[in-house]
């Protein structure tokens, strides 16, 4: 299913309507899609690697405002919606967010930007903000700094290594998942013990 869900992010890299899909996918991320949108940025960078860094401003910007639509759901809906996060959503468990939620009483700053940079389901972290009521100019400094340096991180990697990367990701995908799956899983760890 995630391989199926993957090449369907991939096939709008090869549509007139990529940086329309790729601000849509990064702003569903920051709220409910299980894809990151580094998947679909990565692609249409190895087809136009000098237009990278827009990619780059695009999935930043998608992410940034999906952010709020995740802080608004967490401030004004949470109660009608967390049946559906904690059964439909993967990665989003009620011990988790308990977790996030103790961690923005020590640092919220830390807590977003962590998320934001990292594999963890940033999601969890935008919607735990507006339950916690965190400041939302907290959430969007943490959010611009902590995604702009992942997006424009795999931005300078395409560029300077372009097509290359790509073909690497679709022959290794099965164990970049595994990969990924051992990160999300650190991430907890560094959210529970760290953070």
């Amino acid at each position: 299913m995630f391989r199926r869900l993957y090449y369907w992010v991939l096939s709008w890299a090869d549509t007139p309507y990529g940086s329309a899909a790729l601000f849509v996918m990064s702003f569903a991320e920051s709220s409910f899609f299980p894809i990151p949108p580094d998947v679909l940025q990565i692609a249409l960078s190895v087809s136009k690697p000098r237009r990278a860094f827009w990619y780059a401003a695009v999935s930043l910007l998608g992410s940034v405002l999906g952010a709020v639509l995740g802080y608004y759901i967490g401030y004004q809906l949470w109660v009608s919606t967390q049946t559906f996060f904690f059964t439909y959503i993967p990665g989003f468990t009620q011990e988790l967010f308990d977790i996030v939620s103790q961690r923005y009483s020590d640092n919220a700053f830390l807590a977003i930007f962590t998320a934001a940079f990292t594999p963890i389901p940033y999601k969890i972290f935008t919607i735990a903000a507006g339950v916690c009521q965190i400041s939302l100019l907290t959430l969007l400094f943490s959010s611009l700094v902590g995604r702009g340096m992942r997006f424009f991180l795999v931005a300078a990697l395409m560029f300077v290594f372009g097509p290359p990367i790509k073909t690497w990701i679709d022959k290794y995908l099965d164990i970049l998942a595994i990969a990924f799956t051992v990160l999300l899983i650190a991430g907890f760890v560094v959210v529970k013990y760290l953070i």
